[in-house]
């Protein structure tokens, strides 16, 4: 089972670069089968420009995400803060095996509606 994943380019380019190893989420998606992300890197690009396996996925209060992650999150503390302010919960999707995919591809590749999801949606 894979999500795709809406991703802002910098983040994207830096999980596909290695030094973002975690993804983070304000929500997640349910399915506990989903192994693999789809990388929808948001516009300007407005491309599926790779994947990654998830390797696991951390859920607990953000401080105790960031205690966890921090090394290795590929964005900077204040961001953090900023992005998980007012929340009791942060996700952190660890990242296994990312690929760029040879040719960037559309959206509509991969849902057939076109339609970049405001989080994740699954796909098949």
């Amino acid at each position: 089972m894979k999500v795709l994943l809406s991703i802002k380019p910098e983040h994207a380019e830096n999980i596909l670069a290695g030094t973002k190893r975690f993804e983070f989420r304000k929500a997640i998606f349910k399915n506990p089968n989903v192994k693999t992300v789809v990388i929808y890197a948001t516009k300007p690009v407005g491309m599926v420009i790779g994947e990654f396996e998830v390797e696991h996925i951390l859920s607990d209060r953000p401080s105790r995400i960031w205690a966890e992650t921090g090394p290795f999150a590929g964005i900077s503390r204040a961001f953090f803060r900023e992005y998980f302010s007012g929340r009791h919960m942060a996700h952190a999707i660890g990242v296994r095996n990312a690929t760029r995919y040879p040719e960037p591809q559309s959206l509509r590749a991969i849902l057939q509606h076109g339609i970049a999801p405001q989080s994740f949606c699954y796909v098949t």
